[in-house]
């Protein structure tokens, strides 16, 4: 019987990977990343990579893969991802996929939301109508989805709406299949979501912020080039691309960094406590 995965997910700075080698060591496994960035190489200070050191104590898989000038999505991770986690399984190993980009991590774990995607035009069409006209044919074409939806939201409107009409299904129906689809998937993984204390998360991220600016980040983003739309979000990049081009001095590149690192966090906290099949570990 081959091994099932483990996924060790978090917030950033919260300890995932030293959390993920503790596991490779204990469960005979192998690493295998699940951050966006991460995946991408030369600028692996400032995506707070692995180290070295780090590397040399396990298997890790899928770390600087990607030229900084490709695309990347979660689709194209999960295909990344999928054929490696078999390999490895193949081979009697547990794999760990650790990271903190909980959509990546989805995509893999349970697949694409059926859902059509977004239409320009029909998205231009609808941006001309009130939103009591929108909230009206929405009632109209599907009362359970507009008895959830916040209705004073135009966008959730627009998107309960938009999905209705490209699809020619209730959008009820479509989310609530999908929910009884990912209830089972999510019964079937095993996972832990690091968890620390507001102050304790913040201070590791201010540390780290500090070492990556110290250690070589600015070095690295200027010698990096042809770089993609989705890498260019990452975390640093665009702070550390003002300060080099002296539009703002090394402190407030710092606190940027710190400010946007403590956003993004709170956002992977609030995505990850929706995923219930995590278990929480508290450090």
């Amino acid at each position: 019987m081959q091994p099932e995965p483990l996924y060790i997910c978090g917030p950033t700075a919260s300890g995932k990977s030293a959390l993920a080698l503790e596991m490779a060591e204990t469960l005979d496994g192998e690493i295998v990343n699940a951050d966006a960035f991460q995946l991408y190489r030369g600028l692996e200070i400032v995506s707070a990579a692995p180290s070295a050191a780090e590397f040399a104590l396990a298997p890790h898989h899928l770390y600087g893969v990607l030229d900084s000038s490709e695309s990347a999505d979660a689709q194209l991770y999960a295909n990344l991802a999928k054929p490696v986690i078999a390999e490895i399984q193949s081979r009697g190993k547990t794999p760990i996929i650790t990271g903190g980009s909980g959509l990546y991590l989805k995509f893999l774990t349970h697949g694409a939301a059926p859902l059509p995607t977004g239409d320009a035009k029909l998205r231009a069409e609808m941006d001309t109508r009130s939103l009591d006209d929108l909230v009206a044919e929405l009632k109209s074409l599907d009362p359970a989805e507009a008895a959830r939806t916040a209705l004073q939201n135009r966008r959730f409107v627009s998107r309960a709406l938009e999905i209705c009409l490209l699809s020619g299904q209730k959008a009820s129906e479509l989310r609530d299949q999908w929910e009884s689809k990912t209830a089972a998937i999510s019964s079937q993984l095993r996972g832990i979501v690091i968890q620390r204390s507001r102050e304790d998360l913040h201070a590791r991220i201010a540390t780290r912020t500090r070492q990556m600016l110290e250690n070589g980040a600015l070095e690295e983003v200027a010698a990096i080039s042809g770089v993609s739309k989705n890498l260019e979000k990452a975390i640093g990049f665009r702070e550390i691309g003002l300060l080099l081009a002296r539009e703002i001095d090394r402190v407030t590149c710092e606190e940027l960094i710190n400010a946007a690192t403590r956003q993004y966090a709170k956002r992977q906290e609030t995505w990850f406590r929706r995923e219930k099949w995590l278990v929480p570990k508290m450090i």
